[in-house]
């Protein structure tokens, strides 16, 4: 019986290669895998495939060879890398990170285990991906046939294959949606799913290693009040002024994103003082932002103390914790900032260089507070805090500046040992202070190997009915709890409980808790009792805003996230800031509640909106008279939200605040 004998042409197998790992990368790390945005993958990876097949045409057999294994080796890292770590992080790995130490951070922080087990987990995609590069090893020149062509020839195919790329960018540009992502919102998880990863790696060199600017452009919002889809008649209320300073737009600016923030700001309505305003004003703050908190760690008697503040402050009842691209980071920024971070850079270490008034620590300097600290139980460099945080106000101190004076070094750190530590550092019966952490205790993994904190705390939670992953998460927080009862007592002690505010918001939802084997939200299942939804409620989170002996805080039933904590805070402590220049809103404002997710998914108080699928759903379907309304609504709010991601991007970009104030 003759045996079958193949053979492809190189340029069959490098289009249907490249192709091939683009579908791999989306089964594994795309919510979506069939989309309209499978079209333009298709076309992108034909077109990366005929361009790799022309240059190899300018060599003989042995030089194309060589050129095809290095190309699918690059590739084989590539897709590798980017599946691994979107599936550790929820984010794919964007240049950024590597140009600013990302890397380094990584390999000399401890964090070397988790990295392993994330490669564990990932080895069904990383066989999958080494498919192209051992064909081309084991049958290039054999099976997979090129002839090397005229260098006329050759010249044609890579021009023919860039000049389509380039007009296949164009005809893109025409679709509004997708052009956003292309030139006005660069986002590598939006752009994977529509353009794949070869065309997205292109954007981030383009926009954040190259640094070639953004489109500038907005888009227009309809007034509010002629959106409301259930206008009523207006109550008689105190009237109350708007949170606005003396600030003076410049007219006539010739650059286009300064020019573009100015009309945008000047025009922006603000929030209005309400009867919250000043409640807190002469009070000290402690603000957190707890690593992977989340309303799950909130037990009456594994973390009472936690839950006593649950249950005497504020009830932020639809508050919200949105991940960002890069995770704590970006997380921290959004709470300390009220901003939205840039996809594509690291914007806290970004913003180090920025003039930042509206930062709790510059505000409270700013009225004449000196004791004014912040601290990281972990490496005090990390993120580049060291830039990030003096920059704030705060004298800062992590592990290798002072806090390793009273901090073990162990992985990950304890809360505990950092409050403890810290508190005679500020803590006066006299002087007014604030103080901010960034904690670690609740990190991933949770297990009690390469986990201090599991190990530290499992006897409490071995005997619990629940999953070992559960029990972890649990022991971490229970170190967290431990650290807020000590600062509690002390506080009482320094006799200033009942005139300090405490404030609690995690930096993202605990994502260390997925990946269970082979079903990725099996924990979630177990916490919630039933399957989790994945672009909403999964990011359905807490903030505790507590004082002691405050008997009348209010329940607020208001859509709202991370980046309206510092509005509310400003707001609350009777600070003097100009609601207009910060994305995030005051909460107990009477301003719409918005929560703003960074695929461009959003909910408001009307209802829900979903960018994945292009859907939006009312909370209450008879909220809208007519079709045509919702429509209209909808359009509004979604040029609301891509607005506030642009200016967000440019007030980083071009130090905004400092343009506008700094004289």
């Amino acid at each position: 019986m003759k045996r079958f004998d193949f053979k492809i042409s190189a340029a069959v197998f490098f289009v249907a290669a490249i192709f091939y790992m683009e579908l791999i990368l989306r089964a594994f790390t795309c919510k979506l895998f069939f989309t309209v945005g499978l079209i333009p993958v298709a076309l992108f990876s034909a077109l990366a495939g005929l361009g790799l097949w022309g240059i190899c045409s300018f060599f003989g057999e042995k030089a194309a060879r060589g050129i095809t294994i290095g190309v699918f080796s690059f590739l084989f890292v590539l897709f590798s890398t980017q599946t691994v770590y979107q599936n550790f992080f929820g984010k794919y790995l964007i240049i950024f990170s590597l140009t600013a130490g990302g890397a380094d951070q990584i390999v000399g922080e401890g964090i070397v285990k988790n990295t392993l087990l994330a490669i564990l987990q990932g080895l069904p995609a990383i066989a999958l991906f080494s498919l192209p590069m051992a064909l081309a090893i084991a049958f290039f020149g054999k099976k997979i046939i090129i002839k090397r062509k005229k260098p006329l020839v050759s010249s044609a195919i890579v021009a023919a294959a860039l000049g389509v790329n380039l007009a296949l960018i164009g005809v893109i540009s025409l679709f509004p949606s997708m052009s956003a992502i292309q030139s006005g919102m660069f986002d590598p998880n939006l752009a994977v799913g529509n353009f794949g990863l070869l065309r997205t790696e292109t954007l981030d060199i383009k926009y954040n290693l190259l640094g070639i600017e953004q489109d500038t452009s907005l888009e227009t919002e309809a007034d509010p009040e002629d959106i409301d889809p259930t206008p009523e008649e207006e109550e008689q209320a105190p009237v109350y002024t708007p949170n606005i300073s003396d600030v003076t737009f410049p007219q006539g600016e010739t650059d286009q994103a300064l020019a573009m923030l100015n009309e945008y700001f000047s025009q922006k309505e603000p929030t209005y003082k309400n009867e919250y305003t000043g409640r807190y004003e002469g009070y000290n703050l402690i603000y957190m932002v707890a690593e992977g908190f989340s309303p799950y760690a909130i037990h009456p008697t594994l973390t009472p103390t936690l839950y006593k503040m649950q249950q005497e402050g504020f009830k932020f009842n639809n508050f919200y914790t949105p991940i960002w691209g890069v995770s704590t980071s970006d997380g921290e920024y959004t709470a300390c900032t009220g901003l939205i971070p840039k996809s594509g850079v690291w914007s806290f270490y970004t913003s180090g260089k920025n003039y930042m008034p509206y930062t709790l620590g510059n505000m409270f300097r700013g009225i004449g507070v000196d004791r004014v600290f912040a601290y990281h139980n972990h490496t005090h460099s990390y993120y580049h805090r060291d830039i990030s945080h003096p920059n704030m106000g705060y004298n800062y101190k992590g592990m290798g500046s002072g806090v390793e004076k009273y901090v073990k070094k162990v992985w990950p750190e304890s809360d505990l040992e950092m409050i403890t530590g810290s508190l005679p550092e500020y803590l006066s019966s006299t002087e007014p202070f604030h103080a901010y952490y960034m904690t670690v205790s609740g990190h991933l993994n949770y297990t009690r190997i390469g986990n201090s904190m599991v190990a530290k705390n499992w006897n409490l939670v071995k005997d619990l009915d629940c999953s070992e992953q559960v029990k972890g998460y649990f022991a971490c927080n229970i170190e967290l709890d431990r650290a807020v009862e000590k600062l509690l007592a002390e506080l009482n002690a320094a006799g200033v409980a009942d005139k300090t505010v405490i404030a609690i918001t995690p930096d993202h939802y605990p994502y260390g808790l997925e990946a269970d084997g082979g079903d990725t939200y099996a924990v979630w299942r177990e916490l919630l009792g039933h399957e989790v939804e994945t672009t909403f409620e999964l990011y359905k989170s807490c903030f505790l805003l507590y004082c002691q002996g405050d008997e009348s805080a209010p329940v607020v039933d208001k859509y709202c996230y991370a980046a309206d904590i510092l509005p509310t805070l400003l707001n609350l402590f009777g600070f003097e800031y100009d609601s207009r220049l910060l994305t995030g809103s005051d909460i107990l404002s009477t301003s719409e509640g918005l929560v703003i997710f960074s695929d461009r998914s959003f909910i408001t108080d009307y209802g829900k909106y979903d960018a994945g699928i292009g859907e939006f759903t009312p909370h209450d379907p008879t909220c809208f008279p007519s079709e045509e309304k919702e429509l209209e609504y909808v359009a509004s709010m979604k040029a609301a939200v891509n607005n506030r991601f642009k200016t967000s991007a440019k007030i980083l970009e071009k130090d905004y605040y400092g343009y506008l104030f700094r004289d």
